[in-house]
């Protein structure tokens, strides 16, 4: 009988949490909670369901349909396999997760203590070591990437429950730092909700979701689990404990700028200007070394992937040369600036994200859809002309009568316009005249036809 230990199970389902607890799941967060104020747990409820919830999606979705994300994309065909892998790979790559892992590192463990007019100068150089340190461990494979993958994660969560705690029970007066209720302000005073789950995007959980299945799906067959019930049903098991660790980090996280009155910038200098209040100068230290180590380990593990693939897709490049070019090109826009990339990186993730959820949503139905791959074809195509627009609007670039027309659409307030028009894509997808519905027919090679 193929069966995991609980060991076994427990470690898989702290890899896959640290694997997916990288740069943005510290700096969002703290900074939504301060917006959100006394809404903050339905904003937190949004936020879990976009990033953890689609991940857990993302990877059933992967492994149901086979091992890795170009399993998914061929529902569709191999064009398009190959085109959803790059799109992801860039997303969770060089464009925006791995030049924030450097931002991130930069803001919490060097930033605070540089005069503001060297600002710039330290964070070329600081982000200039960490990737180099980056490209040298990736493009030499070491053991120091597991050890600090291994002893950093639990470090980091010692340190936010550490933070947590002494929030909910530290006298907090006469403090440079001043607490209390928040009061929700913005978007979030009606629609917290909604808003967390526009957040969820920020992560970039979902997209990792669809790239990192394989890693747990390797680790389960490499404990001799080979029937494809149960590496699915210990997949759905790890995916749900890492959940529920990130979304417990998440509410600990949300609750720091819940009670954080003084205004910041981004959830990163919330979160180590509250620290180094509470916990004094060590604290504030302690918590950028466990950042930067992280953040060290998932650029290291990023790049390793980006590189692989491309490497693989494209073999005339050596692997070295695509890991270097990743890093330099990560190092440039990763010093643009956390805040100016969370602004950059959002309306891209407003029009992407609603396409990858209708993928994976109708990839459930892969057996009722069976050869009908004009079904995803249109879902997703009806999606993205609304969430293109969403995001364009979240970046105020006018569209014109374009826009006025997109905007009438039931939720679109809410960002959820593109629901509807998914599924009228699915629907009109799944009329029999498209060329792409028809099925077909396997003939037999005449030399393999018996003779009489």
């Amino acid at each position: 009988m193929e069966k995991i230990k609980l060991r076994q199970l427990i470690s898989l389902t702290l890899t896959l949490f640290a694997v997916f607890f990288g740069a943005g799941n510290m700096i969002f967060p703290p900074a939504m909670g301060q917006l959100a104020g006394e809404n903050y747990w339905q904003a937190l409820i949004g936020f879990i369901l976009t990033d953890a919830g689609i991940a857990l999606l993302g990877m059933i979705a992967v492994v149901l349909v086979g091992n890795e994300i170009t399993d998914l994309g061929k529902l569709v065909s191999k064009k398009f396999a190959v085109f959803l892998s790059v799109v992801v790979y860039l997303l969770i790559g060089p464009l925006f997760a791995l030049p924030r892992t450097g931002s991130v590192s930069y803001a919490l463990a060097a930033k605070p203590y540089v005069p503001g007019d060297y600002s710039w100068l330290v964070s070329l150089g600081v982000t200039a070591v960490f990737f180099f340190v980056t490209y040298f461990l990736s493009a030499r494979p070491n053991k120091i990437v597991d050890i600090i993958g291994k002893y950093l994660t639990p470090v980091l969560i010692l340190s936010i429950i550490v933070i947590f705690f002494s929030c909910l029970f530290m006298d907090k007066s006469n403090h440079a730092v001043q607490y209390g209720a928040t009061a929700s302000s913005g978007v979030y005073q009606n629609g917290a909700f909604f808003q967390g789950l526009i957040e969820g995007y920020n992560a970039l959980d979902g997209p990792a979701g669809l790239v990192f299945a394989i890693i747990i799906i390797n680790a389960v067959t490499g404990f001799g689990v080979k029937s494809r019930k149960n590496i699915t049903k210990y997949t759905i098991f790890c995916g749900i404990g890492a959940v529920l660790i990130l979304s417990a980090v998440y509410f600990m996280l949300t609750y720091v700028g819940t009670i954080t009155l003084t205004p910041f910038q981004n959830g990163g200098e919330l979160l180590h200007a509250v620290t180094s209040d509470l916990l004094g100068t060590p604290g504030g230290i302690v918590l950028g070394v466990a950042v930067l180590l992280a953040c060290l380990t998932t650029s290291i593990g990023l790049t390793t992937s980006f590189a692989d693939y491309f490497h693989e897709l494209l073999p005339s490049v050596s692997y070295k040369t695509i890991a270097l070019i990743v890093c330099a090109f990560s190092f440039v826009v990763s010093n643009i600036g956390l805040t100016q990339l969370v602004a950059v990186s959002l309306p891209v993730l407003m029009a992407v994200y609603p396409v990858l959820v209708v993928l994976i949503i109708l990839s459930f139905f892969k057996k009722w859809i069976a050869h009908r791959r004009m079904i995803y074809v249109m879902g997703m195509a009806f999606a993205f002309c609304v969430s293109f627009v969403n995001g364009v609007d979240s970046a105020n670039i006018p569209l014109g009568v374009v826009g006025d027309w997109i905007r009438v659409l039931p939720l679109y307030d809410l960002n959820l316009g593109w629901i509807l028009p998914a599924v009228l894509g699915a629907a009109i997808g799944a009329l029999p005249f498209w060329p792409m519905n028809k099925k077909k027919e396997e003939t037999a090679p005449a030399h393999s036809q018996k003779q009489e």
